[in-house]
C-alpha cells in the first residue's frame, strides 16, 4: 500500500466511511454505502465522485494543435473555444494507447484529460511525438477533479456559480468562479449517462469546493459515490473502460470508436486504420443483455448455441436499472447486429443473451 498515490481528499473519504481500494495506482473510494444505492442516487438524483486520479496535460503554443492532430484520432481543428472532444491516441500497431478528452481553452491552449493508469505512458507517447516544440506540461498532480452527476446536478450546483449551468451544452465548458474559487473549469461532461458536470479545481481549493458541493447538494439528496457505481453506470451506457474494452491490441474501429476516427487528416497509423475501415473489421465490440439469470464477467467466452467460441466478455455486471446482467464484449462481426442471440459461458453453462444497441439503458445525455 505504501507506494499507492492518494488524492488530496483521501482523509475526507475515509472520514465519510468509504471502503478504499487500490485502483490505477491510487488509493480510491470504491463505495460509501452500497453500489446499488449509489447507482440509483446518480440515476435518480445527484451524486459526487472524486476522480482526481485522472491525468491532465496542458498543450500550448503555436504548435499545440499540430501535435494534438498528429497524436489523436479525432479532428481537434473543429474545436471552438469552450468545447471538449472525445478522442483516442492510436499506436503504431493498430491498437489504442489511451482514450482521452481534448479541451480547447483558447487559441493555442488545450488541456488533455487522460486515464490515471496511463498518465506516464501517455506523457511519454505524446512527448516523443512533440517534434515541433509545443509547450507540454503535466499538471496531473496539481489538479483535483470532481464529477457531479445526475438529473438534479444543475439545480444542486447552481447556487455556487454565476454561470448558467443549464445553458452549457453537452461537451462544452465554461471557466469561472465556482464555490468561491476562481478559474474553475465547469464541464458538461461525464461518464454516467445521467447528465451533470465535471469540475477541474486546483488542489489547494479541493476541500473548499467539495465541502460547498456537499452542503449545496444536501436538499437534492446528493451523496458521495464510489468507483463501484461509476463502473455500473458507465456499463449501462456502453462507455469503454481502457484496459477492459479497449487497449493496445484493439483498434478504434473494432471498439466502436469509428465516430472519433477522422480520416480527413493524417495521424498515427491513420493509413493502416483507413485500410482497415475499407476492408472491414473481423470483430466488433458490442453490448448485450442477459436473457437468463447470471452475471457476465471479463474474459468469459461468448459462444453460439452450438458452443462455437465467437468472442469474449470485456466488461460485465448486474445492471441496477434493468435488474439483469449486462456486458460489453468482442464478437465476430457477423454476430454484432442488435437482436442477435448469443450465449455467455458462465462456469461451464451457456446462458442466453441478446446483442443490444447501445446505450443499454436510456440516459439523460443529449
Amino acid at each position: 500500500m505504501s507506494d499507492l498515490k492518494t488524492v488530496v481528499l483521501n482523509d475526507v473519504h475515509q472520514q465519510l466511511g468509504a471502503k478504499m481500494v487500490p485502483f490505477a495506482g491510487y488509493n480510491m473510494p470504491v463505495r460509501y454505502s452500497s453500489d446499488l444505492d449509489e447507482h440509483h442516487t446518480v440515476r435518480r438524483a445527484v451524486g459526487i465522485f472524486d476522480v482526481s486520479h485522472m491525468g491532465e496535460f496542458r498543450v500550448r503554443g503555436p504548435h499545440a494543435l499540430d501535435l494534438i492532430q498528429r497524436v489523436t484520432s479525432n479532428d481537434a481543428s473543429k474545436l471552438a473555444d469552450g468545447k471538449a472532444q472525445y478522442s483516442c491516441l492510436p499506436n503504431n500497431e493498430g491498437g489504442i494507447v489511451d482514450d482521452l478528452l481534448v479541451y480547447k481553452l483558447a487559441d493555442e491552449d488545450y488541456m488533455l484529460v487522460v486515464n490515471a493508469s496511463n498518465i506516464d505512458k501517455d506523457w511519454n507517447w505524446i512527448s516523443q511525438h512533440n517534434t515541433q516544440g509545443a509547450d507540454l506540461q503535466n499538471v496531473s498532480d496539481e489538479m483535483s477533479l470532481f464529477a457531479v452527476q445526475g438529473p438534479k446536478a444543475a439545480d444542486a450546483l447552481q447556487g455556487l456559480t454565476a454561470a448558467d449551468l443549464k445553458s452549457i451544452p453537452y461537451y462544452s465548458f465554461v471557466q469561472g468562479e465556482f464555490a468561491g474559487v476562481p478559474d474553475v473549469i465547469i464541464s458538461a461532461t461525464g461518464y454516467t449517462g445521467a447528465g451533470g458536470f465535471e469540475l477541474y479545481v486546483p488542489n489547494q481549493s479541493a476541500r473548499q469546493v467539495w465541502d460547498k458541493i456537499m452542503e449545496a447538494g444536501q436538499p437534492y439528496g446528493l451523496k458521495p459515490i464510489g468507483l463501484g457505481a461509476r463502473d455500473t453506470l458507465r456499463l449501462e451506457m456502453g462507455y469503454c473502460l481502457y484496459g477492459n474494452d479497449i487497449d493496445d491490441t484493439t483498434s478504434p474501429l473494432e471498439g466502436g470508436l469509428g465516430w472519433i476516427t477522422k480520416f480527413t487528416k493524417e495521424f498515427t497509423n491513420s493509413a493502416a486504420l483507413k485500410q482497415q475501415k475499407e476492408q472491414g473489421v473481423t470483430r466488433k465490440l458490442v453490448g448485450f443483455v442477459m436473457d437468463a439469470a447470471g452475471i457476465p464477467r471479463s474474459h468469459y467466452p461468448l459462444v453460439t448455441e452450438a458452443g462455437e467460441v465467437i468472442g469474449e466478455v470485456t466488461s460485465g455486471t448486474q445492471s441496477p436499472s434493468l435488474g439483469k446482467g449486462v456486458g460489453l464484449g468482442y464478437v465476430k462481426t457477423e454476430y454484432s447486429q442488435p437482436g442477435t442471440p448469443i450465449f455467455v459461458q458462465v462456469r461451464g453453462k451457456n446462458l442466453p443473451a441478446t446483442v443490444s444497441k447501445l446505450p443499454l439503458v436510456k440516459g439523460t445525455e443529449e
